[in-house]
């Protein structure tokens, strides 16, 4: 049996799976030794009064032990060969160019990228003389470049709705690509800009290692010789 269940935690509290296992016991009458197994759903912090508390949403597993759970590697087909396949066109590497790329390659398409900037380390040298010399390359810097705004700047996504798409997948493939698993039940996940470029060169590599093509330093003019 299955049940699902919030357990709010003082946060020294909550790490400790024993008190996990004391307060799930207690709220669904049933012994400890019954209960086989916690799994974390959601982890949240609770601010509204002086004592600060975490709530955790979690499945209790009475007297049965769940199966074992799909690595994100398991659940997305990025690992296929597209090489030859009919190639579509993307503009611009930002975080909806990847995620299109990675989608076309699930689908059997070629993804092929057209990137005004550069790539991740040349944009880091780029982003040095920015800051130290005040010379600002117009195809390399805050704003363009391999993984978008949010790479290199205090920009990042973020979004309420849950209705616009299955977020757990991003956030899954974030995670397949080198993000803290931990992104998958926070209630506000984090990457971390220290992980961010990283991150955006892995999923590069996932991209070019299934055939599909990125241009940097290429405007889409300059690429169909308009």
């Amino acid at each position: 049996m299955i049940k699902q269940l919030e357990l709010v935690l003082l946060p020294e509290e909550a790490a400790d799976q024993g008190k996990q296992l004391q307060q799930a016991s207690s709220l669904l009458t049933v012994p400890t030794s019954r209960i086989l197994h916690l799994r974390l759903l959601k982890r949240s912090i609770d601010a509204r009064s002086r004592q600060v508390k975490i709530r955790l949403l979690v499945e209790v597993f009475i007297d049965e032990i769940p199966k074992p759970e799909n690595k994100p590697e398991e659940l997305f087909h990025f690992r296929k060969d597209v090489s030859q396949g009919k190639p579509v066109h993307i503009i611009g590497f930002g975080p909806a160019g990847m995620f299109a790329a990675l989608r076309l390659i699930e689908l059997g398409y070629k993804p092929v990228v057209i990137e005004r900037g550069k790539d991740i380390r040349s944009r880091r040298r780029d982003l040095a003389t920015l800051n130290k010399e005040g010379l600002v390359n117009p195809d390399s810097n805050y704003c363009f470049g391999e993984g978008g705004a949010g790479t290199y700047s205090d920009g990042k996504l973020y979004t309420r709705s849950g209705k616009r798409g299955d977020i757990n997948r991003v956030l899954s493939i974030l995670v397949m690509h080198g993000a803290d698993p931990s992104i998958l039940v926070d209630a506000h996940p984090h990457i971390g800009t220290n992980k961010l470029p990283q991150l955006v060169q892995a999923v590069r590599e996932t991209i070019q290692k299934a055939g599909g093509e990125i241009h940097f330093n290429t405007r889409l003019t300059r690429y169909f010789n308009l």
